[in-house]
């Protein structure tokens, strides 16, 4: 049984990756904002950011190892993105008071309703896929 050996990052080049992936990261944004800026996109450049990040890791023209460590420290630390939530929920606690009942309800409505939706898509593509395998089955027996 043969390993294989990755060769092991030195100590240095660790505490850069996770920065310079996150500098990455604000590249592609900026990038995006000039191209929804200047195409006049309907979509929010950190949208057409990711798309972008997206294609160009399917496309093997940036390797997934360059994001993924940066990625990881971004959704760790995704906690403090919602201090600005947290923050809101205190400056308007007298709104919760009296209409906070009518936000959980739609805020209940809705989960329930994305859900429904995600669970209807999962189970058609489930049967399609099914469907093709019985196909592609039946076309090796013939």
């Amino acid at each position: 049984m043969a390993l294989a050996l990755r060769p092991r990052r030195t100590g240095w080049l660790q505490r850069v990756q996770v920065p310079v992936q996150v500098v990455l990261y604000i590249a592609f944004f900026l990038l995006a904002q000039l191209l929804v800026d200047g195409f006049h996109l309907p979509l929010p450049a950190n949208i057409v950011g990711m798309l972008l990040l997206l294609a160009l890791i399917m496309l093997r023209v940036l390797p997934l190892g360059w994001v993924k460590a940066g990625s990881r420290w971004l959704l760790a630390e995704m906690l403090l993105f919602f201090v600005p939530a947290v923050v809101a929920v205190i400056n308007y606690s007298q709104l919760l008071r009296v209409e906070g009942w009518r936000i959980m309800l739609v805020i209940g409505i809705s989960t329930l309703l994305v859900l429904a939706a995600t669970a209807l898509v999962v189970e058609r593509v489930y049967r399609f896929e099914i469907w093709l395998a019985k196909r592609k089955q039946g076309n090796r027996d013939e």
